[in-house]
């Protein structure tokens, strides 16, 4: 028989009580539902194991809706996410509720007219305050006041001191529930931001500027950081493990790119090992014809070097909104797998990046030969990266 008919898809009525894994398993038979389900299967079965480094794009309006507070921190906490990289907007978003806001279920058909004069915001179909924006602008603006913010950084040192004040502010409310920001300070997640200037934190950091502050939020720190985890995840303690790494994408844009991009930094730039990420993992509902990164699918990144060839069969896209995908991907992960210990990436930092330099200067060292009309022509390219046959 081929093994295209393996797997039959035997309908059954469905059960009046049912647990979310036997609705994945048993429901999720076909299109997206499908890939869902693979996805569920993939993170639970390879990749949520002590010798995968998981990182994690975030995109969309996704900690206004509360998943910030409800499912990603909890992940977090578990040891599901060793890093991330966010939109600025999801860590401002997220800090309303670590600093004890109200943000309000509405309707995405309110008169936005009538919405300005009465001091509301919208965000589709969540309604909040004016006062939420300007209470959690005066709290950035207080925070980046203190001596420890006063040089230039890059973003995850830069989101790892303001999610130590958040901390304390929630524990002197007595917030039951932590934001991302407070958790990933607890538990040494780094958490970058790619485009820090386009969100409201980088608009309050713009005009503490104004008034002299000594911050700068160094992009170039957070491409070698990056980097460095990235690198750094081929190597574990175990001696019979392999080191891998796993590219989680909820959403698209710059997030995303950011975290794909490691892997050319490596080999297109640095000149060290060519070997994509191991595992690709998005949920988007971003089409691949137009051209966009949102889009682009696990085979295009191959072609940048950005995914293994050899690993394509772990690599799926689910195209649905994200805000339903991801409680059900959070809540069969939390249901199938043990919690795995923090690897703390936040505070290896310096010595993952340590090691990248190091093995850069030492590729430095050996120059490329200069050409002549006597001489074959070079077998890398002025960056030392090898040209292939």
């Amino acid at each position: 028989m081929s093994r295209l008919l393996k797997n039959k898809i035997a309908p059954a009525p469905l059960p009046t009580k049912i647990g979310i894994t036997e609705l994945i398993d048993g429901y999720f038979t076909a299109y997206n539902s499908a890939r869902l389900r693979e996805i569920c299967h993939l993170l639970t079965e390879k990749v949520m194991q002590p010798e995968v480094t998981v990182g994690v794009s975030l995109s969309g309006a996704m900690t206004p809706a509360g998943f910030g507070v409800g499912i990603l921190a909890p992940l977090m906490r578990q040891g599901y996410i060793d890093w991330m990289i966010s939109t600025g907007a999801n860590l401002y978003h997220d800090l309303h509720y670590g600093l004890g806001m109200s943000l309000y279920a509405g309707s995405p058909f309110l008169n936005d007219v009538q919405l300005r004069q009465d001091g509301h915001i919208r965000i589709y179909d969540i309604v909040f305050d004016y006062d939420v924006l300007l209470q959690t602008d005066a709290f950035i603006r207080q925070t980046l006041q203190a001596p420890e913010f006063q040089k230039p950084m890059g973003t995850a040192e830069f989101h790892y001191l303001l999610g130590k004040y958040i901390w304390q502010v929630e524990q002197r409310l007595g917030i039951e529930n932590p934001c991302l920001l407070s958790t990933a300070y607890e538990c040494g997640v780094p958490i970058y931001t790619s485009s820090p200037g386009d969100s409201s934190i980088g608009m309050n950091v713009a005009a503490m500027a104004l008034e002299g502050s000594q911050l700068v939020l160094d992009p170039s720190i957070d491409v070698n950081e990056t980097a460095a985890i990235v690198y750094g995840a081929r190597s574990v303690e175990e001696s019979t493990l392999s080191g891998r790494s796993a590219a989680i994408m909820i959403g698209g844009g710059s997030p995303k790119n950011f975290l794909l991009q490691t892997q050319p930094q490596i080999h297109e730039v640095l000149g060290l090992e060519e070997r994509g990420h191991d595992y690709f993992v998005q949920i988007t509902d971003a089409r691949p014809d137009t051209g966009g990164l949102s889009g682009a699918t696990p085979s295009e990144a191959v072609s940048w070097g950005k995914v293994d060839p050899n690993e394509l069969p772990n690599s799926i896209v689910c195209y649905t909104d994200s805000t339903i995908a991801l409680p059900l991907i959070s809540a069969y992960i939390t249901q199938k797998c043990t919690p795995r210990s923090l690897k703390n990436l936040y505070h290896q930092r310096q010595e993952l990046l340590e090691r990248l330099k190091a093995e850069y200067q030492l590729r430095l060292k050996h120059p490329v030969p200069a050409v002549s009309n006597n001489t074959v022509a070079p077998k890398t390219y002025p960056c030392g990266t090898p040209i292939r046959n």
